[in-house]
């Protein structure tokens, strides 16, 4: 999937709110810290010296490996990798498990290091599940490259990163007072219980609330595991139990959708706000009949060509993975690897009435 959009900017009615650079996922392994780097590992292996004049060799093979195929939000991602790998001459691919679960993603890792894949781009469901298998993958010469959802930073070269974390967990937050003000019942319907850019988003969004805003109480968790009748019956079961619930936040593409979707049809239309991650072909349905007054994203196609352009960087030696290594990522320009071999896309959008006709993903 080609995508004409320019690497977006977060807008918001009231302000621009700045991203610090992490995904924390994306629907970010999603992010993570710098400060919490994994004590195993400590980082990508950085061997050798990156030659950022190096050519990407033609005919590279690079497979992408969402979280679960089907899924929308990896549909863009990936699309955006196939546009990228179009453009340097390689080959690309998509394989992937129907189901998110942790250990899913195993096989097909084994599959791609027997074929001999130059690239691996993979968005993990569990950090460390899939580690053993994406190693063995590596040291057959394979790159590897995670992208939306983080592994340890040991088992991969570099990690894609949509947004920091702490900017995406802000933009939530903020979405919500403006919409309830500072004080309310508030509950979180994330992707997998593993997933590990959910947990943390969830993890400082429920730091900021305490600190800035102590009379909103966040009264549940729950997961959809980003299948959409189990994030429909999950937010149904939330408005049951917790009568005076005022908001929930989705911080996934199909629970965000599939709450919009229950919300849309049910007497708690416009009475309890729902915001959180997704995208604008998904809801604008539900932001013109007002069940959604405001939701955030980055660009998933940007996402995946991103990764895309990494992996050949890393397949050509331009960059290694180690701090301060820079290369060209086609339309998106210059980038720079920060520490535990993390790369920023940057900042997330949000998205209204006011502008998400500008937008087609």
């Amino acid at each position: 999937m080609t995508s004409s959009l320019a690497r977006p900017r977060l807008v918001t009615a009231t302000a621009v709110l700045g991203a610090t650079l992490l995904l924390t996922s994306a629907c970010g392994g999603g992010t993570t810290r710098g400060d919490e780097s994994a004590d195993s590992g400590g980082g990508p292996a950085a061997t050798g010296e990156a030659n950022p004049d190096a050519e990407i060799p033609e005919g590279l093979t690079v497979t992408f490996l969402p979280k679960q195929l089907n899924n929308p939000y990896f549909g863009v991602a990936d699309g955006g990798g196939e546009e990228a790998v179009a453009e340097f001459g390689g080959e690309f691919s998509e394989v992937g498990p129907s189901e998110a679960s942790a250990s899913s993603q195993v096989s097909y890792i084994n599959t791609l290091t027997q074929q001999g894949v130059d690239v691996i781009a993979t968005s993990a469901n569990d950090p460390n599940a899939i580690c053993g298998a994406l190693n063995q993958a590596r040291e057959g010469g394979a790159s590897v490259v995670t992208f939306d959802s983080d592994t340890d930073p040991g088992c991969r070269d570099v990690f894609i990163n949509q947004a920091s974390a702490e900017g995406i967990t802000s933009t939530q937050v903020e979405m919500l007072v403006e919409e309830i003000g500072e004080s309310g019942q508030v509950a979180f319907l994330s992707a997998t219980a593993n997933a590990t850019n959910q947990n943390l988003w969830i993890e400082l969004m429920e730091e900021q609330l305490a600190e800035e805003y102590p009379d909103i109480e966040v009264v549940a968790t729950v997961y959809g595991d980003d299948e959409d009748e189990k994030s429909f019956q999950e937010t149904q079961g939330l408005l049951q139990t917790h009568g005076d619930l005022d908001a929930i936040i989705s911080p996934t593409t199909v629970g965000l959708a599939a709450a919009a979707r229950y919300l849309s049809g049910s007497e708690f239309q416009g009475e309890v706000t729902l915001t959180g991650l997704g995208t604008p072909n998904q809801m604008r349905a539900f932001i013109e009949d007002g069940t959604v007054e405001r939701f955030a994203l980055w660009n998933p196609a940007d996402l995946g060509y991103l990764a895309a352009y990494a992996g050949a960087a890393l397949s050509a030696g331009q960059i290694v993975g180690a701090e301060g290594d820079t290369f060209t990522a086609g339309r998106l320009g210059e980038y720079t690897v920060a520490a535990d071999g993390e790369i920023v896309l940057g900042d997330p959008t949000v998205f209204t009435s006011e502008n998400i006709e500008e937008f087609d993903f």
